[in-house]
């Protein structure tokens, strides 16, 4: 998970000046059909390029996927970056990554049927063709909000994982035409990259970064009992905490899973925001916040454009964010890091050296909800920023490795020793009693 710090800090000088030894290529694809869909894991098709790098913290805990022809429709895609944290948190991203595409799919599905009875039922001509496109706002809206809830909901009756206190961050995008519809929940991104009217690149930031302190989310926790505080060793990371015990200590105020703070406050479902593409936009990153805590949105999307080959953009950017990470805190642990270049334009970005960065970009239309019993008002965007260093190591039990090491972890070690037949039992009980 991301996080820095700057305890015993040992200056290296220098870092590496090419992104590998030599030219590379994705070569190991992954690829399989499903649901009328071809599902990647690995590699890159015309207009996708992925990659993830595990760090040094242990098993690599961030998860992605891209399906084409999503939901069976020709050209629509759909792309998710997951990323776990916790014990078990690789387990639940690849659950999620698994299961979620297939229940938005579901819900996409059902919501065009009702829309073509309605067609049907006024006598207008309904062309399936355009099935997607006639579907509201507030139906791709509900279809995310209803897919991510139905995935919460069985991750806590899933008995191969213990999500009491792991879980997962979900950043998600559909593309259907000129339509972007994305679903964020947690502290992943996504940066549209687009060009200005000097031809510069410019990047426009399409999600929240969903943070304890945001003042809308603070107020649902506060008002659900949980906690938030910074503690003394990171005084600029405030964290989610139960109301008698200082565990788990979550960075952030939206996932799946975490299921020891569903009764107070963290909540899974997505902000989703809306964009409709127009002819000057090139591409968008979805990244974990391992890129993004070393990589401001604008180095994000120059990293992407100066790329030889748009196959292999994402591992390029992947590469630079661990160099970064070397670079700016060579005394920590490099976070896990995953991304999915997703190219909307016909024709290929220019070189960075083509491009100059313009640090004042604009903000696409959003829509920001949440579901009816969580009252919030509208969050803020994050701006173009470097992140703030983290100050200190977190001391670590050996058997977390994956949490381990100087690094700033999305949840501290500071949990109660829980059976798993109890933790189970505590997961489910967010819903079997809602």
């Amino acid at each position: 998970m991301g996080g820095c710090c700057s305890h015993d800090v040992t200056i290296r000088g220098k870092v590496e000046s090419e992104v590998d030894d030599g030219e590379y290529e994705n070569s190991t694809h992954v690829t399989y059909e499903r649901d009328g869909s071809r599902v990647m894991l690995k590699g890159s098709s015309m207009f996708v390029s992925m990659n993830s790098q595990q760090g040094n913290k242990g098993v690599n805990q961030d998860a992605m996927t891209v399906w084409e022809d999503f939901t069976g429709e020709k050209h629509m895609v759909f792309c998710g970056v997951f990323d776990g944290h916790g014990p078990l948190g690789h387990k639940v991203s690849q659950y999620i990554r698994d299961k979620l595409p297939l229940k938005l799919s579901e819900a996409i599905k059902m919501s065009q049927h009702k829309a073509c009875r309605f067609y049907d039922a006024n006598e207008d001509i309904y062309d399936d063709d355009e099935n997607n496109q006639s579907m509201s706002l507030a139906a791709w809206e509900g279809c995310f909000l209803k897919s991510f809830d139905q995935i919460d909901q069985h991750l806590a009756q899933e008995i191969n994982i213990d999500t009491y206190c792991s879980g997962s961050t979900a950043v998600t995008l559909i593309k259907q035409g000129d339509q972007l519809i994305v679903g964020n929940l947690g502290d992943s991104r996504a940066v549209l990259c687009t060009r200005g009217d000097r031809n510069q690149l410019i990047p426009i930031q399409l999600t929240v970064d969903l943070k304890p302190d945001i003042p809308s989310e603070a107020s649902r926790v506060i008002s659900y009992k949980g906690r938030i505080f910074a503690g003394e060793e990171e005084p600029d990371v405030y964290r989610i905490w139960m109301p008698d015990d200082d565990c788990p200590g979550l960075a952030m105020s939206r996932a799946f899973g975490d299921f020891c703070l569903k009764d107070y406050g963290l909540i899974s479902a997505p902000d989703v925001f809306y964009r409709k593409l127009t002819k000057q936009d090139q591409f968008v990153v979805l990244a974990s916040d391992g890129v993004w805590d070393v990589l401001t949105n604008s180095e994000v999307i120059n990293t992407v454009a100066s790329a030889p080959r748009r196959s292999i953009a994402a591992k390029t950017l992947v590469k630079c964010a661990v160099r970064a990470w070397r670079y700016k805190y060579p005394g920590s642990k490099v976070d896990d890091c995953a991304a999915i270049c997703l190219f909307v334009d016909d024709n290929p970005v220019l070189s960075q050296s083509q491009s100059q960065t313009n640090k004042n970009f604009n903000h696409g239309s959003h829509r920001n909800h949440s579901k009816n019993q969580f009252r919030r008002s509208k969050s803020t965007r994050n701006e173009d920023t470097e992140t703030v260093d983290g100050k200190v190591g977190l001391e670590l039990n050996q058997e977390w490795k994956a949490l381990g090491g100087l690094v700033r972890s999305n949840s501290i070690s500071k949990l109660p020793r829980i059976t798993k037949n109890m933790s189970k039992h505590q997961a489910s009980k967010y819903y079997n009693e809602s």
